[in-house]
């Protein structure tokens, strides 16, 4: 994120489409953790809102649903004190040997 540069909005910009989600299977197969992690939530969130879905999975269901997020929030939070620890890198200036 250092690299970003935060500027007011114009009239002329216009949002990035929003991102297709991928499917737990493409995102296994193509996509980053986040993408799988984010995929496997939507899918668990289907399964229990299902009124077919079993009354004897919900529970596993909703507990595996409640874990995902929080592995979720904890990639972003990584990712957060990551990008952190980056902006707060200190250069190192000019070593005047003759000032020691």
């Amino acid at each position: 994120m250092a690299d970003r540069k935060l500027r007011a909005v114009t009239a002329d910009d216009v949002p990035a489409p929003p991102r297709k989600a991928k499917s737990v299977s493409e995102a296994a197969r193509t996509g980053t953790v986040r993408e799988l992690l984010e995929a496997t939530r939507d899918r668990i969130a289907v399964a229990v809102e299902n009124p077919n879905t079993p009354a004897r999975d919900l529970a596993a269901l909703t507990k595996r649903l409640l874990e995902t997020v929080r592995e979720i929030e904890a990639w972003d939070a990584r990712e957060e004190a990551d990008d952190a620890d980056s902006d707060d890198a200190v250069q190192d200036g000019y070593f005047d040997a003759s000032a020691v």
